[in-house]
């Protein structure tokens, strides 16, 4: 190699092609490399902050201020879930609110900003499977022996209210549950000779919610139901009755008004 190794590009080839490399394909391939580049490294050290805080929110008394480390920079609602990756136990906003030693959860639950989980004296436990991510404003309470299970990959909206007093909600894989749905295993009480507030609960055997269901925006589901696996219930309804698999029912209360069929896009009438 002569002594024009060094030599500046621009003194090679000329002024004129220097421009050319630096505005034309080529240029704009090394900026897209550059751009890789850049994108790679911010999201190394994004992961590396993000395990560091994590492994802080570990240790006792220091553990708010880590999840609050970790989340910085994220947008509100959904963009701090990544977060529950990279541990098996999940990742839990510094602002939600847990008071339940009936509590168990899968691997990598993400419960975000206000949710409640809660057991009143006497209530049942609380089970989230793997993945299951709870939205925040979301209630989850046991009173007098009702009891609260949500399966694997399970995502619960913001607002949904949970109150299992007597019987048990069970939720399974997959499910998806719009914002502001309700369920309420249990009913109070009609005696007339009793106050409202003093009548007593019963159950009739809680409400049973199957894998792939999909619940529209506030949905309300009540004491006794059952739901197939892979039904629809549209925004709105109140479901008093139980609805079989792979049906889409709606209204008030919810009816059954046509079946999904597999691998066909039409719909065939369900009277």
């Amino acid at each position: 190699m002569g002594p024009g190794v060094g030599i500046n590009v621009s003194k090679a080839l000329g002024s004129h092609w220097a421009q050319a490399l630096q505005t034309g394909p080529l240029g704009d391939l090394l900026d897209a490399q550059e751009f890789r580049r850049h994108e790679f490294r911010r999201h190394e050290f994004r992961n590396r902050w993000e395990r560091w805080s994590l492994r802080l929110a570990r240790l006792p008394l220091v553990g708010v201020l880590g999840r609050r480390l970790a989340r910085l920079g994220y947008r509100p609602y959904t963009g701090d879930t990544g977060l529950a990756r990279h541990f098996p136990e999940g990742y839990r906003s510094p602002l939600a609110r847990v008071h339940a030693d009936k509590l168990e959860t899968g691997k990598h639950c993400y419960i975000g900003d206000h949710a409640l989980l809660m057991n009143e004296p006497g209530g049942g436990a609380i089970k989230l499977g793997d993945h299951v991510l709870i939205f925040e404003h979301t209630t989850l309470l046991t009173i007098q022996g009702g009891s609260i299970e949500i399966g694997d990959g399970s995502h619960i909206q913001p607002r949904c209210q949970f109150s299992a007093a007597k019987g048990s909600i069970k939720i399974g894989k997959r499910a998806e549950i719009a914002p502001a749905c309700a369920f309420y295993p249990y009913n109070h009480g009609l005696s007339a000779d009793l106050p409202v507030r003093d009548q007593p609960l019963t159950s009739r055997g809680g409400i049973t919610i199957g894998d792939d269901v999909w619940l529209g925006y506030g949905v309300i589901v009540l004491d006794g139901v059952h739901i197939g696996d892979g039904a629809v219930i549209a925004a709105g309804a109140v479901v008093v009755n139980d609805i079989p698999a792979m049906a889409i029912a709606a209204g008030v209360p919810a009816r059954v008004s046509r079946l999904r069929v597999a691998g066909n896009e039409k719909t065939e009438n369900c009277r």
